[in-house]
């Protein structure tokens, strides 16, 4: 079985606070150089900066900001002097940005800024003490305009888990774009739903059938509300963990397209080293490698089209540590 590429030859967008890239642009004139992205993602995507407290004009260095509860409304205002508020500034730059993301697949934004942080930033009392938490200003504009894009913050992404869930998203949504832009069809719905079945079922058993339903309506039913309602419910789905359990169960169906062409003692290697994953004693590199070079010698048309098998480009070494 041959690794399957990526079919669009489009770069790859993903939107980063400015920041993290090494750019000078925190209010200290300081940054926050994260050298995963600049040496490994980058590599991959194409990293587009924004840092919204400079865009709207606040300058470097510039006054810190903070979220603050007033009322019944969160406000971006000064630390030292609150009649610095750029809550609707951050607004509105949010609803700008959001407007020139249609070829983007993706954000990775700053954790703990008032204007970038995804969640768990914290909000302050009128009174100085932080009582509650949230989302910055600009990141929450974001994910409200464009629900479907993969965001992630830099920190998150040291976990194993978030970080493979993020990058697997990303390139499920850039070829989402890709086809659309292309021209969707019937037949183009179709065949990529067919290609990331495996992929939706490690993550959600019941975003699987429900898409497969969608899909079923694909030539009588309206496209663009079709393709709305399976997109939603596709990138839904896989913002959703895979499990053990949910992987070994997508390990097993790619084994019964097998079972008819290895031995028995194949076969029982097989289930060995799937039970060793789902009890943790493996990583899913290990069965996933195994099962690529039993469908190398008995190929299968079906599962070779199959983005399960390499969701994302293998040097990433991401299935290494799941």
């Amino acid at each position: 079985m041959s690794d399957i590429p990526e079919q669009s030859g489009l770069p790859i967008r993903v939107a980063t606070s400015s920041c993290l890239l090494g750019e000078e642009v925190r209010f200290n004139g300081g940054h926050k150089h994260n050298g995963y992205l600049t040496k490994t993602l980058a590599r991959y995507f194409e990293l587009i900066p924004f840092c919204p407290e400079v865009a709207i004009g606040l300058g470097v260095p510039r006054p810190p900001i903070r979220l603050v509860r007033d009322g019944g409304q969160v406000r971006a205002v000064g630390v030292a002097d609150r009649t610095l508020d750029v809550t609707e500034d951050l607004v509105e730059y949010g609803r700008t940005v959001s407007a020139t993301l249609d070829d983007v697949s993706g954000y990775i934004l700053k954790r703990a800024s008032p204007s970038c942080g995804m969640e768990r930033v914290k909000i302050y009392s009128e009174k100085g003490m932080p009582v509650e938490s949230g989302a910055g200003l600009f990141a929450q504009t974001i994910m409200h305009e464009r629900p479907l894009l993969p965001t992630e913050e830099e920190g998150r992404l040291m976990d194993p888990v978030l970080r493979e869930n993020f990058i697997e998203r990303v390139f499920v949504y850039h070829r989402w774009l890709s086809m659309c832009r292309t021209g969707l069809t019937p037949a183009g719905l179709v065949d990529f739903h067919t290609r990331h079945k495996f992929s939706i079922l490690a993550h959600d058993e019941v975003a699987y059938r429900e898409l497969g339903q969608i899909v079923a309506g694909a030539g009588t039913a309206s496209l663009p509300q079709l393709a709305e309602s399976y997109a939603t419910s596709l990138m839904t789905a896989m913002k959703k963990r895979a499990t053990r359990k949910l992987h070994s169960n997508v390990l097993m169906h790619i084994m019964g397209f097998l079972k008819d062409r290895i031995d028995k003692d194949d076969k029982a290697e097989l289930l060995e080293i799937f039970e060793k994953y789902r009890h943790g004693q493996l990583p899913l590199i290990v069965p996933v490698t195994l099962l690529k070079h039993h469908l190398r010698r008995h190929p299968d048309p079906y599962i070779s089209r199959q983005y399960y098998l390499q969701p994302h480009p293998e040097e990433l070494m991401l299935r290494n540590s799941l």
